[in-house]
């Protein structure tokens, strides 16, 4: 098992008040899936993207990461599991503007301490794989934006991660461009990449082979969630 959360609830203080933004999540990946987390915005699911990306900790409940406990790492281990074990895909692509592709690529083998040679040969073929090898000493700038979000999932699969979390990954792109980094990341998961991906489209999440949903902080199944939405509405209608 990839990710396994237990009875994770996240609480932030709103002045001596504690708000409640995630309850009793629980969610378990393993290897070779492909799932997708869908809600509306103010759900809980950036707050549960950070904690799933070790960017933030729960109040409580225990959350394994391939196995380790992430409760009793520090700073400096959780920094490490991040940068080896998770490829992240943000929505705005968050590449260095003034570095190349290339460069933009090799970041995270730099900080895992990879030699220049070796390090340029991983970033190309990632680069390569994504069908970007033409376009490797191009700047963001000279870029579409489906293209730099290629680069950001080519960086994202260069330290070969356990797991891609990719953030609302087509929501800065066209629909054509949307579609062809879809097919990208259907590509990189039957190869046997690892994908979780955040989104509020659901033909976006239909791309994945599971779809959980969270709202108001809580986590269902796709099913229950239209169940629960749907008693709301005839509520709304009778009353």
């Amino acid at each position: 098992m990839i990710l396994d959360l237990k009875g994770i609830y996240k609480n932030y203080k709103a002045g001596d008040l504690d708000v409640p933004v995630l309850k009793n999540i629980n969610l378990q990946v393993k290897e070779g899936d492909y799932l997708s987390i869908m809600g509306p915005s103010g759900s809980g699911k950036s707050t549960l993207m950070n904690i799933i990306g070790l960017l933030d900790k729960p109040t409580s409940g225990t959350y394994l990461f391939d196995g380790v406990d992430i409760s009793v790492q520090n700073d400096h281990s959780l920094s490490d599991i991040r940068n080896k074990g998770i490829g992240f895909v943000f929505q705005n692509f968050n590449l260095m503007p003034r570095e190349t592709a290339l460069a933009n690529v090799e970041l995270p083998l730099l900080y895992a301490g990879i030699k220049k040679k070796q390090r340029r040969e991983i970033a190309a073929a990632a680069l390569e794989k994504v069908g970007l090898s033409d376009r490797m000493k191009f700047y963001p700038t000279q870029l579409s934006g489906g293209q730099k979000q290629r680069v950001a999932i080519a960086r994202a699969i260069a330290n070969s991660p356990k797991i891609i979390l990719a953030d609302e990954p087509t929501g800065a792109l066209d629909s054509a461009s949307g579609d062809q980094v879809m097919e990208l990341f259907s590509k990189l998961n039957a190869e046997g990449v690892t994908i979780v991906m955040i989104t509020h489209e659901k033909a976006v999440a239909d791309c994945a082979d599971k779809i959980v949903v969270i709202y108001d902080g809580e986590l269902m199944t796709l099913g229950d969630f239209e169940k629960k939405t749907m008693r709301r509405k005839g509520g709304d209608s009778n009353g």
